[in-house]
């Protein structure tokens, strides 16, 4: 017991961390608030395609001709979210820094944005009548969408501690005579901090560029962002992602917020691929992204506890289950957990904690198979977490019922992965009652 009293405790204290490196807590705070334009975007391309479309959407039919007049609108609205998806990070993440770096204002987020404006390409290729052209002065959607987030971040906080650094250098201030309002003060003595700040980050981009032929966005891309990409979106490293969580989880620390700065740029780039692939009437990339997680592998919460609360309204015998059971379903519906992780608790309960750890393993696979062999279909829509099982696969793959059907396989098999262990815990309430029987309540406790 005093060994995993200390491995507890190391895991906790890693964790802690972890949680508390200033890095990460932008990284996490900034897709936090990035979330509801994602879904915005996502659900823009939803009525685009399901509404407006005459193809395939309710404007196909005669009466409803006139909705195909408002699918620019939905485009735009895509355009200005999912397609600006890279500039709102670096912003927000400018911004969070600037807090844990004790600066005041927007004014960080906006110098992030520029500064990683500046080290991006300007020039595009364009291919008319068979003929290569160089577009000058345009920005293309590879580096302001999902594809720019990896180099995003590493600007957006080396551009911010840059800015920082030189802003306590008291020779490079302005001081201004105490008859100048506060708002010019402030602007003058940022000044020559922001000149050295994206003068700085350009060069390293220009000379990166010009030793090695490559942008620096090329390099990152290859070197970091795709095989990430690689890794987590193939079905092995979901599942060891999936289980760091879940093992997290099993000693009281929010496994989700550990792995998050991983997961997050990934998964919502997945989806963010996947949304602009729907929306151009491509082939969908991405089978793992971001609602894939949420409608397989999490549904009642982490650890897929609508499934054990079911299971308990099937098996237990206990009380005191039970009654959590009832008071932890209405939030479970909406994949809200908390309750029954820490009510039955689930928390350092090794009978519970098994199939809690086990079951979205299982389930992710299920899902990955039947959507490799197009039983169900791609996820193209990021939805609120908080969205109920079922319609959350229906919507979240644009009225695909093979989803809704997987995700309820999903649902029966965690009910039958969670059953034989609560009836081993109904076994262990039987011991706990002969022992009070046979030698009092008092020995017992």
């Amino acid at each position: 017991m005093l060994e995993d009293s200390k491995f507890v405790s190391a895991l906790n204290q890693l964790a802690y961390k972890i949680n508390s490196y200033k890095y990460i807590i932008a990284i996490k705070n900034a897709f936090t608030l990035l979330l509801p334009i994602i879904i915005t975007g996502a659900f823009a391309t939803l009525f685009s395609n399901m509404v407006f479309d005459s193809t395939n959407g309710l404007a196909q039919i005669s009466w409803l001709a006139w909705l195909e007049g408002l699918k620019p609108l939905s485009q735009m609205v895509n355009y200005a979210t999912m397609n600006m998806m890279a500039l709102g990070a670096v912003f927000l993440i400018g911004n969070e820094m600037a807090k844990l770096n004790n600066l005041d204002g927007h004014f960080p987020g906006l110098l992030a944005a520029l500064s990683y404006i500046a080290i991006i390409p300007t020039t595009i290729d364009m291919v008319v009548d068979n003929q290569t052209f160089e577009a000058a002065n345009v920005i293309s959607r590879d580096y302001t969408g999902s594809g720019g987030l990896f180099l995003g971040m590493i600007v957006a906080i080396g551009s911010i501690e840059l800015y920082t650094w030189l802003g306590k250098q008291d020779k490079l201030k302005i001081s201004m005579p105490d008859s100048v309002p506060t708002n010019v003060s402030r602007s003058f003595s940022a000044l020559i901090p922001t000149v050295f700040t994206i003068i700085i980050v350009a060069a390293i981009g220009f000379a990166i560029n010009a030793i090695t032929g490559m942008h620096i966005y090329d390099i990152i891309y290859n070197l970091v962002q795709a095989p990430l990409e690689n890794i987590v979106q193939g079905l092995p490293g979901l599942l060891v992602l999936m289980l760091v969580s879940q093992l997290f989880w099993v000693i009281g620390i929010h496994g989700n917020q550990i792995i998050k700065p991983i997961r997050e740029p990934i998964l919502l780039a997945a989806i963010a691929e996947n949304t602009q692939a729907f929306e151009a009437g491509e082939v969908i990339p991405n089978i793992i992204n971001m609602p894939f997680w949420d409608i397989y592998m999490t549904v009642g919460g982490s650890g897929l506890t609508l499934g054990l609360l079911i299971a308990i309204f099937i098996g237990s015998k206990r009380e005191d289950f039970r009654s959590i059971g009832k008071l932890s379903f209405a939030p479970g519906i909406f994949n809200v957990n908390e309750p029954i992780i820490f009510g039955l608790p689930i928390v350092l309960n090794p009978i519970i904690a098994i199939p809690f750890v086990i079951t979205p393993l299982v389930t992710g696979t299920i899902a990955y198979f039947l959507t490799s062999i197009g039983f169900a279909g791609r996820a193209v829509v990021m939805i609120p977490w908080t969205t109920p099982p079922l319609l959350s696969a229906w919507i979240a793959t644009a009225g695909d019922w093979g989803a809704v059907i997987t995700q309820l396989i999903c649902i029966v098999v965690s009910v039958l992965i969670y059953l034989p262990f609560i009836k081993v815990s109904n076994k262990e309430t039987k011991v706990e009652d002969i022992e009070k029987e046979q030698f009092g309540e008092e020995s017992v406790q």
